[in-house]
């Protein structure tokens, strides 16, 4: 006969929950992951600047892409290491990882003249506002 058991959340007992831990499986610890995108947005004199850290990462590995007034940035991360000690290799990683970022902004923005510039692991994106004018006067015939 099957015995149901009910679990009470509040009464948690250190002693399983540390034998627990101790019967999974190895973790490593020295793997970093893909790095988060932080970004700062300023809108000024009719166009947004955009901050974003993407530390780590080559420009090569980064996408921007704009539609209308959503801005998205991905990034790969691609890191390989290798140690040798007499013609020998003793350590070889490899770490990928992939990180995105979207950002609707109020106003759609221009591409044509949309700048990007990454330098020191900070890419600067300056989005002018785009222009419409669809407003028109019609003449009574």
């Amino acid at each position: 006969m099957n015995e149901l058991k009910i679990r009470d959340l509040f009464a948690a007992d250190p002693f399983e929950d540390a034998f627990r831990n101790f019967l999974r499986p190895w973790v490593s610890r020295g793997v970093e992951p893909a790095p988060d995108i932080k970004v700062e947005l300023v809108e000024s004199n009719g166009d947004y600047k955009l901050k974003a850290d993407i530390p780590g990462v080559r420009k090569e590995d980064i996408q921007i892409d704009i539609d209308d007034n959503k801005v998205s940035i991905s990034a790969e991360v691609k890191k390989e290491s290798e140690e040798k000690k007499d013609d020998r290799v003793i350590r070889s990683e490899r770490q990928y990882g992939y990180a995105s970022r979207s950002l609707w902004l109020d106003q759609p923005v221009d591409q044509a003249k949309s700048v990007a510039k990454y330098e020191n692991g900070v890419l600067e994106l300056t989005l002018p506002k785009k222009t419409t004018s669809t407003a028109r006067r019609l003449t009574i015939s």
